[in-house]
């Protein structure tokens, strides 16, 4: 039996992935998420769960730190990455940080099917598109996913709160710890990081934002 998670915040594309994972076969089993601490909870919940399907673009995901923060407290689940940005440089950055695989949202049943079953089944999914030019961001993105790896899942989630502008109280407030913790933990944060201060960390994490297509198109 394989157990999948649907991590999306948009109705119809949800339901989308879920006819199209059923029909995959007898032996799978679906629970859905419309915000990342959502999926988080059904992972807390549900220990059985072998593969996320994750927007990149859902609430609470803030670009890739959603997919680094699910990847460090569950590193044996597999997270594949959706979106509408299908950008062959967003799609590799998204595998440089932990994605098993990327299905735009622009993909066929089929397409997604032949994705979810090369997960399923521990073998590589189709290669991404080819650049025409060599990734100068690629170096980066590997060093910044070494530091990040190095962080707790809690102090993942401190550097998280940072970036929306929490202060020290409203992060202990939010996460049922101690102020000194927090501050303990930032001081983790800025030494791992190589950074000196919160807009530093902020910065940083907001290296990991990717643009929503469909969103733009929206406003």
């Amino acid at each position: 039996m394989t157990h999948i998670l649907i991590a999306d915040d948009h109705p119809l594309f949800r339901l989308a992935l879920v006819q199209a994972v059923a029909n995959l076969g007898d032996d799978i089993t679906i629970v859905e998420a419309d915000g990342l601490e959502a999926a988080r909870q059904a992972l807390l919940a549900q220990r059985d769960i072998d593969l996320v399907l994750l927007d990149l673009h859902m609430p609470g995901s803030h670009g890739l730190m959603g997919l680094v923060s699910l990847r460090s407290e569950f590193p044996s689940v597999a997270v594949i990455m959706i979106s509408a940005n299908d950008d062959p440089l967003v799609m590799r950055r998204a595998m440089r940080y932990g994605a098993a695989g990327f299905i735009p949202k622009r993909s066929g049943i089929g397409d997604i099917q032949a994705m979810l079953r090369a997960v399923i089944a521990c073998e590589d999914p189709e290669p991404l598109p080819a650049r025409n030019r060599l990734d100068a961001e690629a170096e980066q993105d590997r060093d910044l996913a070494t530091r990040l790896a190095s962080l707790s899942p809690q102090q993942l989630r401190v550097l998280t709160l940072v970036a929306e502008g929490l202060l020290n109280k409203q992060i202990a407030d939010r996460l049922d710890i101690q102020e000194r913790t927090v501050k303990a933990h930032m001081s983790a944060v800025f030494e791992r990081l190589a950074v000196r201060n919160r807009t530093q960390a902020s910065l940083l994490l907001r290296s990991l934002e990717i643009a929503d297509p469909s969103r733009s198109l929206a406003d």
